[in-house]
């Protein structure tokens, strides 16, 4: 049977497991190699860095919960409900992240750090959506807003301690889901029209 040809999809799937054993201190894109039992030049070929394979590994990470959220923000129906669905999705696949490999969650944090123009556009992308739903509201006469990307952004502010990994710690708390539910109340009765 011949080898699976060397693609950057495999690639970074490597590179996540060599990430998870290792870490990113010591992790090296000849690691990554030796996992696909192919040279480091090939790895090279597809990314052409160290630096450019990280922050792919961490571009892909962040991008997974983008589609699911996607189509919940171009959905139809109500906004509210679409909203509240929104941030429900955001936090389940948040808390999921960290708890299902909290070896990979401690390691994306520090090549989160090192690609603050990743997260910035996975952060405008998320405020995008939210943006998408609250104008969404504001066309059915459920929601008031004079500046939705405002708006968008002051939502994402007010529910940060359920998507930021800063607070990923406090996820698996008890009463977690009841605070979550409160500020999702709370951000959905300021929005009404």
């Amino acid at each position: 049977m011949p080898p699976e040809p060397l693609t950057p999809e495999r690639i970074l799937e490597a590179t996540e497991d060599v990430l998870r054993r290792f870490g990113p201190a010591k992790a090296t894109v000849v690691d990554v190699a030796r996992a696909l039992g192919v040279s480091h030049g090939s790895v090279y070929r597809h990314f052409g860095s160290k630096a450019a394979l990280r922050e792919a590994v961490t571009e892909r990470w962040l991008d997974q919960s983008h589609a699911l959220l996607s189509a919940v923000a171009v959905s139809e129906g109500p906004a509210a409900p679409r909203l509240r669905e929104w941030l429900t999705a955001l936090f389940t696949a948040k808390r999921r992240k960290a708890g299902d490999d909290p070896e990979l969650f401690a390691t994306y944090m520090v090549l989160v750090g090192e690609n603050s123009a990743t997260v910035e556009r996975h952060i405008a992308t998320m405020i995008a959506q939210i943006a998408a739903i609250v104008e969404s509201g504001v066309r059915q006469g459920e929601f008031a807003s004079d500046d939705p990307a405002a708006t968008a952004r002051a939502v994402w502010d007010a529910t940060n301690r359920f998507h930021d990994p800063a607070y990923a710690a406090e996820w698996g708390q008890e009463g977690i889901d009841a605070a979550f539910g409160v500020v999702c109340e709370l951000v959905l009765r300021g929005l009404r029209a």
